[in-house]
């Protein structure tokens, strides 16, 4: 069984996620920790609860998502990952958080690319990878189906989706993700977004204007 913690990081409020089973292994998805405070809140957490980290995944390049991506694959040794179509985002992290007056330690560059082809595994577990473009052309979604909840990124939140009028993003498929990726999913499924409160798919279905 997949436990999930919730860290609300960086003045963006982003959702930093820890993923772990009964095995110990965990992983990391979107380290948005900005500061050394939050960078020490994330490391208690899987110090003091014996977690060995396996891996960091990225559900897609803002640099709100990325910014403690270095310090997490320095203090733990893991490899990153991320969509191929957001890779250029990764690389120019510097670049792309100067725009918006923010100051990011270079990511290291990915150590594999994201398909929907192959799952993630650790542990005894695997998150099933689902290409969600329309934020960004390279946002992926994780989908844990035996443990019903999916991280959207900054894909689906809490009657409300992602912004399209970022580099990369796109209204039309951001509405087909939605249409043809997450929707689908079973009502009784934990939809664990990018930024905000937890939610389901079947809340989302009745409440959220995007979809209905």
């Amino acid at each position: 069984m997949i436990h999930v913690k919730t860290f609300y990081f960086n003045e963006l409020r982003e959702c930093t996620y820890v993923l772990w089973d009964e095995t110990g292994e965990c992983v990391i998805v979107d380290a948005g920790a900005e500061t050394d405070s939050e960078r020490r809140r994330l490391t208690k957490f899987i110090d003091g609860n014996g977690l060995k980290p396996a891996a960091l995944l990225n559900t897609h390049g803002h640099f709100d998502h990325i910014m403690a991506n270095a310090f997490v694959v320095q203090t733990y040794g893991v490899k990153s990952y991320i969509h191929a179509a957001d890779n250029e985002m990764l690389e120019k992290a510097n670049e792309y958080g100067n725009l918006y007056g923010y100051r990011i330690e270079q990511p290291p560059s990915a150590s594999g690319f994201l398909t929907e082809e192959q799952p993630f595994c650790f542990g005894n577990s695997q998150l099933q990878v689902l290409h969600t473009p329309g934020h960004s052309k390279g946002g992926v979604s994780f989908y844990a189906r035996d443990d019903k909840f999916v991280l959207t990124g900054d894909t689906l939140f809490k009657e409300n989706i992602g912004r399209t009028d970022l580099r990369g993003g796109s209204y039309e498929e951001i509405m087909d993700s939605l249409r043809r990726k997450l929707m689908p999913l079973p009502d009784d499924t934990v939809v664990y977004p990018g930024h905000g409160k937890a939610t389901t798919i079947g809340e989302e279905r009745q409440y959220n204007p995007y979809v209905q």
